[in-house]
C-alpha cells in the first residue's frame, strides 16, 4: 500500500496471495488493508489536498506528464506484469499501456485549459467571478479487466485539476494496480496527494465511498456493486461507469464483411470481458445464415486461445472463476433454450489453469436468453435474428443497459435514426462496439443500469470540480 508517500504494510498485517490466471501460480504476496487503512489514506489526503489544490494547473500537469514518462521507461515490465495478473494476450497489454500513457497526457492538457466563467450581474456596480474549484478528495475504485487504463481514466483527472486521490483497484489485479502506482509514486507528487490502498472491495472500497473524508467517488465495474458504492456514496459527486449489454445490430444492407470483422473485437477482445463488449448479436434474418458463416471462419482463422505470453496468441484466459462460471451458466441456458453452438461452447481443457474458455458463437439465441439478456463478460457471440430496424431499436431499448451500442447497415440515415431512438451513452456506426476514444466523453444514459456521469477527456473534471460564485462590489 502507498500511504502519504510512502510503501507500508496493512494495519492487521495480514496479505493474501494474487495468482496468475494464465499460469495458476502465486505471483505476490498483497497487503490486505481494511478500514483502518482507508481511513490513514482518507486523512493523508485530506492533509495533501490544501496545497496541491492551490499549485498551479501547469505545476500539477508538469506532475502528469512525469507519471507518463515513469509509463514509458517501465513499458516492458509493465506489459509483462499485466498479462500474468490479468491474462490479456501480450498484444493487448501493449495497447493498454501505450493507451495509459495518452490518459495521463491528455489530463496533464485538460488541466491547463479548465476554465471558468465572468457571467454579467444584474448591478452595474458589480464584477461576478464563477472559479471552478477541486472538490478535495477522490475516492476511486476500479475492475480488474483494464487495471491500468480504468483506474487512469479517472485518478488522473481527478489530480490534474487539483484533487487528492485515494484508490483501491480490483483485488484479482491488485499486482498490475501496485505496478501503476509504482509509476504515481516516482513521479514525485506531494505526499498524501496519491494513496493506493489494497484489499477486499466490500470492505476498503465501503469505506472509501461511505467516509466523510472522501467529497467525490469514481466507479468502475458491475452495475450490482455500482449500486452499492453510490448508495454509500450519498449526497456525494459520482462518476459511475457501470455494466452493459451492448447490442451490435447488423442490418440487411449492412457489409456483412466489415460488420463479422469488427464483431470478432467485440466479442472477443480481452476474451469478451469488456463493458462494451457484443454481448447480443442483433442480425437480420435475412443475412443471418451469411453473417455467422462469415464470422465462424474468422474465429477459426483470427482467435487464438491459448498462452498470452505466445506472440501468437490473440486470446487468453478469463480472469477469475466468477466470470468462468457465468460463462457456463449463460451458455448452457441459451443451449437449453435451442441455441446452436456454431463454435466453442465449453471450457478449453490442457491448460495450466481452468479459466480459458473456447471462443463461442451461439446461433439462434433466443432474446430473453440469459446470454442476450444480462451480461456475460465472456468470450461469447450471441446471434439473435431480427425482422427490421424498428425491431432492433425495440430489443436495445428492452434492455435496462445503456452504455453503447453499434449498427452496421450502408445507409446512414437508418444508422442516425438508431442513434437517435436507442438509449445508450455511445454509438458506433460501422464499426465495432469495442471501438472507442480516449479523449471522448463515454458513460451510460440516464434512467438505465449503466451509471451516471461520463469517462473520458476532460469529462470527468466537470464532476470532480466545483463552481464558487465570487461578487465584487
Amino acid at each position: 500500500m502507498f500511504i502519504a508517500g510512502e510503501w507500508t504494510t496493512a494495519e492487521s498485517g495480514e496479505t493474501f496471495d494474487a495468482e496468475s490466471p494464465a499460469t495458476g501460480e502465486t505471483i505476490g504476496a498483497v497487503q490486505q488493508g481494511g478500514r483502518e487503512d482507508a481511513r490513514r489514506a482518507i486523512g493523508a489526503a485530506n492533509r495533501a489536498a490544501g496545497d496541491w489544490a492551490r499549485a498551479s494547473a501547469f505545476e500539477r500537469a508538469a506532475a502528469m506528464h512525469r507519471v507518463a514518462d515513469q509509463v514509458e521507461r517501465r513499458h516492458e515490465g509493465l506489459v509483462h506484469t499485466l498479462t500474468l495478473d490479468q491474462g490479456k494476450p501480450l498484444a493487448e497489454s501493449r495497447d493498454e499501456v501505450e493507451e495509459l500513457v495518452q490518459y495521463w497526457r491528455g489530463a496533464a492538457e485538460d488541466a491547463k485549459r479548465l476554465e471558468g466563467r465572468l457571467p454579467n450581474s444584474t448591478s452595474s456596480g458589480k464584477r461576478v467571478l464563477l472559479l471552478r474549484r477541486p472538490r478535495g478528495v477522490i475516492g476511486v475504485i476500479t475492475p480488474w479487466n483494464w487495471p491500468y487504463t480504468m483506474p487512469a481514466e479517472l485518478i488522473a483527472p481527478a489530480l490534474a485539476c487539483g484533487n487528492a486521490v485515494v484508490w483501491t483497484p480490483a483485488s484479482t489485479t491488485a499486482v498490475a494496480g501496485i505496478a501503476l502506482a509504482e509509476c504515481v509514486a516516482e513521479a514525485d507528487l506531494p505526499p498524501g496527494v496519491f494513496n493506493l490502498v489494497t484489499g477486499p472491495g466490500s470492505v476498503v472500497g465501503d469505506e472509501i465511498a461511505r467516509n466523510p473524508g472522501t467529497h467525490g467517488i469514481g466507479f468502475i465495474g458491475s452495475t450490482e456493486t455500482g449500486r452499492r458504492v453510490a448508495a454509500a456514496a450519498a449526497g456525494k459527486a459520482a462518476v459511475l461507469e457501470l455494466g452493459g449489454n451492448g447490442p451490435v445490430v447488423v442490418l440487411d444492407d449492412a457489409d456483412l464483411d466489415l460488420a463479422a470483422e469488427a464483431t470478432v473485437a467485440a466479442c472477443f477482445l480481452c476474451a469478451g470481458q469488456s463493458c462494451t463488449a457484443g454481448e447480443r448479436l442483433l442480425v437480420h434474418r435475412d443475412v443471418r445464415e451469411e453473417f455467422v458463416a462469415k464470422l465462424a471462419r474468422l474465429v477459426v482463422e483470427r482467435v487464438l486461445l491459448g498462452d498470452p505470453f505466445a506472440e501468437t496468441t490473440t486470446m487468453g484466459p478469463l480472469n477469475n472463476e466468477g466470470v468462468a462460471a457465468k460463462m457456463d451458466e449463460h451458455v448452457a441456458d441459451a443451449l437449453e433454450r435451442g441455441a446452436q453452438a456454431v463454435h466453442g461452447g465449453e471450457r478449453a481443457a490442457g491448460f495450466p489453469t481452468d479459466l480459458y474458455w473456447q471462443p463461442t458463437i451461439l446461433d439462434g439465441v433466443p432474446a430473453d436468453a440469459l446470454v442476450a439478456t444480462e451480461e456475460t463478460f465472456g468470450p461469447v457471440a450471441p446471434v439473435v435474428a431480427i425482422d427490421s430496424l424498428e425491431h432492433a431499436i425495440e430489443l436495445a431499448n428492452a434492455s435496462p443497459y445503456g452504455l453503447l451500442s453499434a449498427i452496421f447497415t450502408r445507409d446512414l440515415a437508418k444508422g442516425l435514426r438508431y442513434a437517435d431512438a436507442v438509449r445508450t451513452g455511445w454509438v458506433n456506426v460501422n464499426e465495432s462496439s469495442n471501438y472507442w476514444e480516449t479523449h471522448l466523453p463515454f458513460g451510460g444514459r440516464a434512467g438505465t443500469a449503466s451509471g451516471i456521469g461520463r469517462v473520458g477527456g476532460s469529462a470527468p473534471m466537470e464532476a470532480f470540480t466545483e463552481l464558487q460564485t465570487v461578487v465584487m462590489a
